[in-house]
């Protein structure tokens, strides 16, 4: 029997496919298809201090091979979530993960010191929002602004913390070797990267918010180059993400230095894509040998 459970942060998780915050919702549309407790976990949905409306439609828009999304974070802030959502979900047996986000440091410290006293297991930071007091910036675009809210929603929380980073920098190692130091105990990547469309007959760009995040197998690339690059840089574990859509994806993400995976884009053409996907790990490690993932995370042979 091989053995697919990964830990990371003093975390077990059964398996290493876990559902992607912002693409999943918190479980609630799932739960008639599948048990969610056959997921590794669920990375829940993005979510704020107070509760949040998110952009004007339209807010999606298809690309080749991928989405772009300007959803602007719309949830019913963390009391809700922890009143409503969180309940279900421990019923499920699941691994939670709750995405956190804010405009200032002070939002995402009171999101984590809300979280601190509930049943999660990990708190994501997304550090891709705008910073407000920076003129709107990116938190996660600079070593200082990462690694400031990182520091801060340490010293609010005993929660294990993963930082969620952004593609859209010139060098990821520098931010992840960021938030390492200011006490991330893993890192998860990548985010979207910013994209836009637009149509030619009206002339505006179909998203209201003109530029979105661009998801999907099109990313997939980038984003098994940059976790490589962030394995060889820090010393903390790694969930990779990126357009990752089969078993064969994942393993590749695993080989560049991914502990675990998460899957989003890829489940709204297929909400039974993660299962398809740990079915196919869990023969790949049968037919080549393989007892532990730990075998094959960052083993690829570079060049």
């Amino acid at each position: 029997m091989v053995d697919l459970s990964v830990r990371i942060a003093g975390v077990e998780f059964p398996n290493p496919v876990i559902a992607a915050s912002g693409t999943y919702g918190n479980g609630e549309c799932y739960t008639d298809l599948y048990p969610l407790s056959k997921l590794g976990g669920v990375s829940c949905k993005g979510m704020t201090i107070e509760p949040k409306l998110g952009n004007p439609p339209p807010r999606i828009a298809e690309t080749y091979s991928g989405i772009l999304n300007s959803v602007g974070l719309q949830n019913i802030g963390v009391h809700g979530f922890i009143e409503y959502y969180l309940p279900t979900l421990k019923e499920e047996g699941n691994v939670i993960i709750a995405n956190v986000a804010g405009a200032v440091i002070d939002d995402y410290i009171a999101a984590a010191e809300a979280l601190d006293a509930s049943d999660i297991d990990m708190i994501e930071l997304n550090i891709s929002c705008p910073n407000v007091k920076q003129g709107g910036a990116s938190w996660g675009v600079s070593c200082e602004g990462a690694a400031a809210v990182t520091s801060a929603v340490r010293r609010a929380t005993k929660k294990p913390l993963i930082v969620k980073l952004t593609p859209n920098v010139t060098d990821i190692t520098s931010i992840a070797k960021a938030v390492e130091a200011e006490g991330a105990d893993c890192i998860s990547l990548i985010n979207t990267l910013l994209g836009m469309r637009i149509d030619i007959n009206s002339r505006r760009p179909i998203l209201k918010n003109n530029m979105g995040g661009m998801s999907g197998p099109a990313v997939f690339p980038v984003a098994v180059r940059m976790v490589w690059q962030c394995f060889n840089a820090v010393k903390i574990p790694i969930i990779g993400m990126g357009g990752i859509s089969t078993w064969e994806d994942a393993i590749e993400m695993m080989l560049a230095g991914a502990t675990a995976i998460q899957m989003g884009t890829a489940i709204f053409t297929d909400p039974y894509a993660p299962l398809k996907v740990i079915e196919g790990i869990e023969e790949y490690m049968d037919k080549n040998g393989i007892k532990s993932l730990s075998e094959i995370v960052g083993q690829v042979k570079p060049w």
